[in-house]
């Protein structure tokens, strides 16, 4: 029975990673994107990550996860007899596809390997193929998502060379050695998850200097090849040895600097130091957090994970995703509820907690956004387009089109400044173009992206021609929810949820404006 449940959730994991949410531009900014821009012609965007004076953002892990992939999806596309570039979708979704599959193999794998006894492993390996973050988080981009399946299989090492004989520890501490300075490069918060489990191999290294040997030779290799390719990256001239002594770019000490400047946090959000404990964790958790408090099971699994909350709790920015790898360690180191009773509720509410908020994360969580982007890639006049009150749009996604097609992404501005750009913007009015498409053989077009629940537009849709703006909504896909369009204090909490849930959806219109010279061609 539990392999059929496993199977099944399985297809469900691929269902979420096949389903275009947009759970956070980091997971197209700090990883795709990048690489995109390396291997294909695709003009991308950089983010402040990337280009400032003191970048602090490896391209190192990027490479090996994204990097490859790419590569080879390109000698297949040219193999094929293909002209041209591949389109950068289909380029999205074969990353969605090998997240899925490296989440499903490493981190699966890993749990089996974590845990010994067959009835405790069987329930671990369903909780974590039952979570909504397994569904959309481990799925998608994230270098989270790649911390989580790297902090798993440091401790699938540990475990290894500390309970295995003392010959073949030397191989298991020479890739121990590769994958933690990967995880280092990768996110600078991955040491915290190894602190406890970390102190096992002390003892066992003090005994055995040749697998110490194996895991520091391995360990400073890794670190001087991830400074190299990172110099390389940063460095407009081709490196020489004399950049790699006097002026190595040390990405990830640049990113600890950074994030130890309390001014530097403030502008990404402050939170308290219980943020993580009393917040986020029953977010990603749900029932799972009850089960943590009152059936835990003490293990190496669950030391990292407590090890890494409260390390990652002193850091006054606090989000989420920022605990991904705790997820699969704690749910594989708790116990189901002693009574049958207590089983049974448990069991309803950790389903009921999963589907909803898988769908609202895996489905419509501004996942009007990837469509969006294909759709405007699409339209042969589109030279402007205003995004508001949604994410960042990946701009790798426009196929080029980015080369005549300038993105703006105005988030939450004000309504009469909003008007305001696109009056400026705004392409003249055809009366003509009206009744037709003849508008796609303008030269020129500009196009607004909004959420339908952004209701301050409704009198300017409705009202057509109104100070000499005229909308035409070209494009809806009705999968989408703006989430940080909540406004519980102005609008209360049912009025709010009545216009972001009901009134779901991503809209695109083509925006035009009354220019006077035009008026008497069109009688």
């Amino acid at each position: 029975m539990w392999r059929r449940t496993y199977l099944f959730l399985v297809l469900v994991r691929l269902w979420f990673a096949l389903s275009p949410s947009y759970l956070h531009p980091d997971e197209n900014f700090q990883g795709p994107e990048v690489i995109a821009g390396q291997i294909f012609k695709y003009p991308v965007r950089h983010t402040w990550e990337f280009t400032s004076e003191n970048p602090i953002r490896s391209v190192f892990p990027l490479w090996p996860v994204y990097g490859l992939p790419m590569l080879l999806l390109r000698w297949l596309w040219i193999g094929n007899g293909n002209d041209g570039e591949i389109p950068p979708i289909a380029v999205f979704w074969t990353l969605r596809v090998l997240m899925f599959v490296v989440g499903f193999v490493l981190e699966d794998w890993a749990i089996y390997e974590l845990i010994r006894s067959p009835r405790h492993r069987r329930l671990a390996v369903l909780l974590v193929a039952s979570s909504y973050v397994t569904w959309t988080y481990q799925t998608h981009t994230f270098s989270n998502s790649i911390e989580s399946l790297v902090v798993a299989w440091c401790l699938v090492l540990i475990e290894r060379i500390v309970g295995s004989p003392q010959e073949s520890t030397v191989l298991a501490s020479t890739v121990l050695g590769v994958v933690a300075v990967f995880g280092v490069f990768n996110r600078i918060t991955f040491p915290a998850f190894l602190l406890i489990p970390g102190l096992r191999l002390l003892p066992y290294y003090f005994k055995n200097p040749l697998s110490f040997l194996a895991i520091v030779t391995a360990g400073l290799f890794t670190t001087g090849l991830a400074i190299a390719l990172d110099t390389a990256f940063y460095t407009p001239h081709s490196i020489t040895w004399s950049d790699l002594i006097h002026n190595p770019v040390l990405t990830p000490l640049n990113n600890l600097i950074y994030n130890l400047d309390p001014e530097n946090l403030a502008k990404h959000g402050l939170h308290p130091w219980y943020q993580h404990i009393m917040v986020n964790l029953p977010q990603l958790l749900g029932p799972g957090a009850f089960l943590l408090f009152t059936r835990p099971q003490l293990s190496l699994r669950l030391y990292s994970a407590i090890s890494g909350i409260v390390v990652l709790s002193i850091s006054q920015h606090q989000e989420a995703r920022f605990l991904l790898p705790t997820v699969p360690l704690i749910l594989s180191s708790v116990r189901l509820p002693k009574s049958e009773k207590l089983t049974r509720i448990w069991t309803v509410s950790w389903i009921i907690f999963n589907f909803i908020f898988g769908t609202l994360m895996g489905t419509y969580h501004q996942g009007g956004v990837i469509p969006a982007q294909v759709f405007l890639s699409k339209q042969p006049d589109a030279t402007q387009a205003v995004w508001w009150k949604t994410y960042s749009p990946p701009i790798w996604l426009l196929n080029g089109k980015n080369e005549v097609l300038t993105t703006k992404d105005v988030m939450g501005l004000a309504g009469d400044k909003l008007l305001a750009q696109l009056t400026e913007l705004a392409t003249c009015d055809l009366p003509a173009d009206r009744r037709s498409n003849e508008y796609l053989k303008e030269k020129k077009g500009t196009y607004l992206v909004a959420p339908l629940s952004a209701t301050w537009l409704d009198g300017y849709l409705e009202n057509k021609g109104h100070d000499g703006l005229r909308f035409r909504e070209v494009w809806r896909y009705k999968r989408h929810l703006n989430m940080d369009d909540l406004d519980f204090g102005e609008d209360g909490v049912w009025n709010t949820l009545e216009r972001v849930v009901g009134r779901r959806g991503l809209g695109i219109w083509r925006v035009t404006r009354t220019c006077p010279e035009r008026r008497g061609s069109w009688r």
